[in-house]
């Protein structure tokens, strides 16, 4: 026996037939990685789009740029946890017009879930509707978080025209099993 390393024997004596190269093997090493990646695109970057600007879209359809649609009527979500406040605003199709979360807007801990975070939030959404011309809403709750009192409040001082508030927390009808009482 020849001075190798003790059980390289008998891993030799176990090794797999030698097969062909195969599609899984080719990017082993950089020159045939290289060739098998395709080409390279460079995207260049056009100049800045100017405001009311038209630009081609993906379907071929003409969008305005920078131009928010003008939404009247809009639903506002009040999602309130025990951990963060977070407000979404939509228009009557459920399309995403402006969003914020206590977290968001740098408050960090048990502070995102205080009241007054909540209340910073909403007004951070009004002032992102402020271009859309967003004037009626309906506010829909939902959480048991100390902040969904103080957001509604908010959003009414901030000028918005409230229709309907309406609670959407999920209640069990006794569903699973509660957990165990926690001992302090």
């Amino acid at each position: 026996m020849s001075e190798r390393p003790w059980g390289l024997e008998e891993s030799r004596r176990h090794r797999q037939p030698k097969r062909a190269l195969g599609t899984r093997d080719m990017f082993l090493t950089p020159k045939t990685l290289s060739s098998h990646m395709g080409k390279k695109r460079v995207i260049q970057k056009g100049l800045p789009v100017q405001v009311g600007e038209t630009k081609e879209g993906v379907e071929g359809k003409s969008r305005e740029v920078g131009v928010r649609q003008k939404i009247n009527r809009g639903i506002v979500f009040i999602q309130a946890t025990y951990n963060n406040t977070i407000i979404t605003v939509t228009d009557d199709k459920g399309n995403a017009v402006a969003w914020s979360s206590a977290g968001s807007l740098g408050f960090s801990g048990a502070k995102k879930a205080t009241p007054f975070a909540a209340a910073r939030v909403a007004e951070t959404v009004v002032e992102k509707l402020r271009k859309t011309g967003l004037q009626e809403v309906a506010v829909k709750v939902s959480g048991v978080g100390s902040g969904r009192d103080s957001a509604v409040r908010a959003i009414a001082n901030q000028g918005l025209n409230i229709l309907s508030i309406k609670d959407l927390t999920p209640i069990p009808h006794n569903g699973p099993r509660p957990k165990k009482v926690r001992r302090v």
